[in-house]
């Protein structure tokens, strides 16, 4: 058996914020969208030319509370290949929540409190 990693869920409160950030911040587009017939949740798939692994976003109607992300230890990564540039355009946005400037990384918070990894090329 082989097993391909295809998307990770994130449940958003904000789509269009999260759509936003997401587009700015990191270059992911929409790629395709589910939307429940009774308008109970909505799914965005999110992705860009560098992989085919994708960024499931989920709005759910019902949700009136913040997401509890426990303590944001688990996380996603991207690899860039210009690490300043995008480091400057991160605290361009106030959206640099860590540097780990001995490990050579940094980490982004999106409008829910995701965390997410930005390391260089290496």
């Amino acid at each position: 058996m082989k097993f391909k990693m295809i998307h990770e869920n994130y449940n958003v409160r904000d789509l269009d914020k999260s759509l936003a950030f997401y587009n700015e911040a990191l270059g992911l587009v929409e790629k395709r969208r589910k939307i429940s017939d009774d308008g109970s949740f909505i799914i965005v798939y999110l992705g860009n030319q560098e992989s085919d692994f994708e960024l499931e976003l989920t709005w759910l109607k019902n949700m009136e509370r913040p997401y509890d992300l426990g303590d944001c230890e688990f996380h996603l990564a991207f690899q860039v290949d210009d690490y300043e540039a995008a480091l400057k355009k991160h605290k361009e946005m106030n959206c640099v929540c860590f540097e780990n400037l001995e490990m050579g990384i940094y980490f982004i918070e999106d409008p829910d409190g995701y965390w997410l990894e930005v390391v260089p090329t290496r």
